[in-house]
């Protein structure tokens, strides 16, 4: 039994001793990574995130969470699991992390990540594949990768870049340091921090915002600001076109207008189709 067989009516998890647990809670579909200790990523909980990324893509949800049910979000990787699969070989590590991030970023519904504990090395790389991330007051993140040898293996660099600048994505990957989460929010690495007791609530309720929204337009959004990021603003502007036709022919933009006139702005009620 894989996790997308799991009946999504329910709050029921994966396998038995699976790494992941998945649910819907009404429109919004909530990934809880439970790999004890620390969710350290390696292959099997890689395999298995890909595994949880398609369950949501197949179970009608309009918004998706990425949690830990554990004290930390998550510490990085599993060193002793990547000794094993470079020795003997030729320096590729064999783990899945491209169609890891392919699954995040093809997902056509907004994925909020929410942060909590440490949030170390892949696990950064994870909360900044999803498209929000919220963190906890006392959370520690960091791309600690430099300190044992290695720099971050899974996008993060990459996507560090994008969100803060060349300068402070150096800083994190050459310095290896762990910083607090206001921080990396004035840094625009992480979209806001909350009280730790407001965290899940925080979460929740973005999540809920995003599932009220228009699906059709936020897919096209997402798929948008790929382009824009992978082959700059020119190819973006040409995409466009192609991609706002589903928009135009949406049921969800004939309710907004409708609202909008009668009721004024903001007031629509959409059904993501």
């Amino acid at each position: 039994m894989s996790i997308a067989d799991v009946n999504q009516d329910s709050t029921a998890h994966g396998a038995p001793g699976g790494l992941m647990a998945c649910h819907l809670d009404g429109p919004v579909a909530v990934i809880t990574m439970n790999h004890r200790p620390y969710n350290l990523m390696g292959l099997e909980f890689t395999e298995q995130l890909i595994d949880a990324l398609r369950w949501v893509g197949e179970s009608g949800a309009r918004a998706a969470i990425l949690r830990s049910g554990l004290r930390h979000f998550s510490a990085g990787a599993d060193l002793d699991g990547m000794l094993d699969a470079v020795a003997g070989g030729d320096g590729t590590l064999g783990w899945p992390v491209l169609e890891m991030l392919r699954a995040f970023d093809e997902l056509p519904i907004p994925i909020v990540a929410a942060v909590h504990g440490n949030c170390l090395g892949g696990g950064l790389e994870m909360a900044l594949a999803c498209d929000l991330s919220i963190a906890a007051e006392s959370a520690k993140i960091g791309s600690v990768e430099g300190t044992v040898g290695l720099h971050p293996l899974a996008g993060g660099i990459q996507r560090l870049t994008q969100r803060a600048g060349a300068a402070r994505a150096k800083e994190m990957a050459l310095l290896g340091r762990r910083y607090d989460a206001r921080t990396l929010e004035r840094w625009n690495v992480i979209n806001r921090v909350v009280a730790d007791e407001q965290l899940d609530q925080a979460v929740a309720t973005v999540a809920r915002e995003l599932a009220g929204g228009p699906s059709v337009a936020q897919a096209a959004t997402k798929a948008l600001v790929t382009i824009a990021i992978n082959d700059g603003v020119g190819a973006a502007d040409q995409a466009m076109a192609e991609l706002q036709k589903p928009i135009f022919l949406s049921e969800d933009f004939r309710t907004g207008v409708a609202s909008l006139k009668a009721n004024g702005p903001g007031l629509a009620s959409f059904e993501g189709r």
